[in-house]
């Protein structure tokens, strides 16, 4: 095997010109015990990842609920797409599909009772977890939180249903912008960027 210093040519599209990258040596799965040395999983490896803390919103009236995560990320801007991630047996997932609208509220630094609520802490459902927060209806009908970052309002484009979660694509139809630091999450706690 070559050592990762050796360097190897590529070729540009002036036949004159190369460029030197320094290449990589290929996987040994023998050296390379902690790739066998899985004990506690993939969930456990992904919570020392940072993210932002957003509260996905979605139902009307008595039918609203909402759910705490970190798995949603501008999909593209060219058309303002939104994506975030949902278990399937979540009472959001099924708004989600009802209303077929869903709103990504981006929290702010202060709102960590807000993620808390929705998150299930207290054992708190389904309208339950609107409680203690102002609320504003958006375009499509879904709830928008006052004070968050941004909440930014979609309607449903396509939903697909993998393992355990739904990835659902949402096309942006309104935005409401505010003015803060983002709440944070990483190693099972809540902070924020200064």
């Amino acid at each position: 095997m070559a050592p990762a210093s050796v360097l190897s040519e590529i070729r540009t599209k002036d036949p004159q010109m190369t460029v030197s990258l320094p290449s990589i040596p290929d996987f040994d799965r023998h050296s390379a015990p902690w790739v066998a040395d899985r004990p506690r999983g993939l969930r456990v490896a992904m919570r020392s990842l940072v993210g932002g803390v957003c509260v996905i919103t979605a139902g009307m009236g008595d039918q609203r609920t909402g759910a705490t995560v970190t798995s949603a990320y501008s999909f593209s801007t060219d058309p303002e797409t939104m994506a975030v991630s949902i278990n399937l047996g979540s009472s959001v997932w099924r708004a989600i599909r009802r209303h077929g609208h869903f709103c990504v509220n981006i929290l702010n630094a202060d709102q960590k009772p807000i993620a808390e609520r929705f998150s299930g802490f207290g054992g708190l459902k389904g309208v339950e977890r609107y409680e203690g927060a102002t609320w504003h209806r958006m375009a499509t009908g879904a709830p928008a939180l006052e004070g968050a970052l941004a909440s930014i309002d979609c309607e449903v484009e396509e939903a697909i249903e993998r393992h355990s979660h739904a990835f659902i694509l949402g096309s942006v139809r309104a935005i409401r912008e505010g003015e803060g630091t983002g709440l944070a999450y990483a190693n099972g706690r809540y902070g924020h960027l200064s």
